[in-house]
C-alpha cells in the first residue's frame, strides 16, 4: 500500500474510533488548494497531531480545529459537495500531499469504517 493509501486507511479507522475530524484554519478561513485535476480540495485529518503538523507546514498562523464526526458528516460534507469540493484525507509531508475523494466516496468509506454499509473493495 502506498504512503497516501496507508494515510487514507488510517484516517477512516481513526475517525471511526475517535468520532471527530480535524482541519486547519484561522479567522480568515482554511486552505483549500487546487488539486492536480483542477478541483479544490478541503483537507481533513484524523488527529490533532496530524492537523498541527499540517498547520505548521502551511504556516501563517493556522491552527488545528476539531469537529465532531456527526457535524462533519451531516453539515460540512454536504456543504463541500454543494460547492464542488473534493475532500483531502490525512495529507502529509513537506508538500502536504495525499488522496482526495468525492464526498460520496468519503461517506461510503466512512459508513464502512463505522460498520454501517458497504465499501467497494478494489477502488483505491
Amino acid at each position: 500500500m502506498s504512503q497516501s493509501g496507508s494515510q487514507a486507511a488510517a484516517f477512516f479507522r481513526e475517525v471511526a474510533e475517535h468520532r471527530q475530524v480535524w482541519w486547519v484554519g484561522d479567522d480568515g478561513g482554511s486552505p483549500a488548494p487546487e488539486t492536480g485535476g483542477g478541483q479544490r480540495a478541503f483537507p481533513y485529518w484524523s488527529s490533532e497531531a496530524r492537523a498541527r503538523r499540517a498547520a505548521d507546514t502551511w504556516g501563517g498562523g493556522l491552527r488545528a480545529v476539531s469537529m465532531p464526526l456527526d457535524v462533519w458528516r451531516e453539515r460540512a460534507l454536504p456543504d463541500l459537495a454543494g460547492d464542488g469540493y473534493l475532500v483531502g484525507i490525512n495529507w502529509t509531508g513537506d508538500r502536504l500531499v495525499g488522496w482526495e475523494f468525492t464526498v460520496a466516496e468519503v461517506l461510503n468509506r466512512l459508513d464502512h469504517a463505522l460498520g454501517e454499509g458497504p465499501y467497494a473493495e478494489g477502488s483505491r
